[in-house]
């Protein structure tokens, strides 16, 4: 076992300490698809969410209200705003987002084309360090400010077109989820380097830290 696979499946084994603490659904299969390669290992994924979060100029601690990894009604909306009228609430809905952990560039460079093919927009390495990481994203967001000094700024019809519209965001994202897992799947097989021992995986929990 090389370091590569070492650091794999020290990965794939540790403890989920995400705040959801499991996967989302609509990427559990591109995820395992991922790590069932020899060349690759997720370190963190989402599969596109909504959240209602605090409206705070400062990234901190307990910002996070309400967080939908599901498509969504408008009295779901509707019934978090009433129960959290605090000072002030901002809607965002974000698309889904990949952090993979490559063997080589090489590898690195086959991913990225494989995500951008199957319509991810924003794809990139983002670490050279001790591993290579490559962070595959999506364009699908909403974002504006519902709450201020607890008092809501948008009409009733107005949730409804927003839920109507992150929904259909999420879809698309979903659907960009999907395709990249068949494209991944329907890869031609080849024998890598250093191939993970998957003994050392088995029975154990494989894990895709959360966002």
């Amino acid at each position: 076992m090389d370091f590569f696979d070492q650091q794999k499946n020290a990965q794939l084994t540790k403890v989920d300490k995400s705040f959801k603490q499991s996967w989302d659904k609509p990427i559990l299969k591109l995820c395992k698809t991922i790590n069932d390669k020899n060349n690759y290992y997720t370190t963190s994924s989402c599969s596109g969410r909504v959240t209602l979060l605090k409206a705070e100029e400062k990234k901190q601690a307990g910002l996070l209200i309400q967080t939908w990894h599901e498509v969504i009604t408008f009295k779901k909306l509707k019934d978090s705003i009433k129960k959290n009228k605090i000072n002030s609430l901002t809607f965002k809905q974000e698309p889904a987002i990949l952090h993979v952990a490559a063997r080589n560039l090489e590898d690195a460079q086959k991913l990225h084309n494989f995500a951008k093919q199957s319509g991810w927009k924003h794809c990139g390495i983002i670490s050279f360090g001790k591993r290579i990481v490559i962070e595959l994203s999506n364009t699908e967001k909403l974002e504006f400010p519902l709450l201020q000094k607890s008092k809501i700024l948008v009409s009733d019809e107005f949730l409804k077109i927003i839920v109507k519209e992150s929904n259909k965001k999420l879809k698309k994202t979903w659907g960009k989820i999907d395709r990249l897992e068949k494209a991944l799947k329907n890869q031609p097989k080849k024998k890598d380097k250093s191939p993970l021992n998957k003994s050392t995986l088995q029975n154990k929990n494989v894990t895709a830290m959360k966002k």
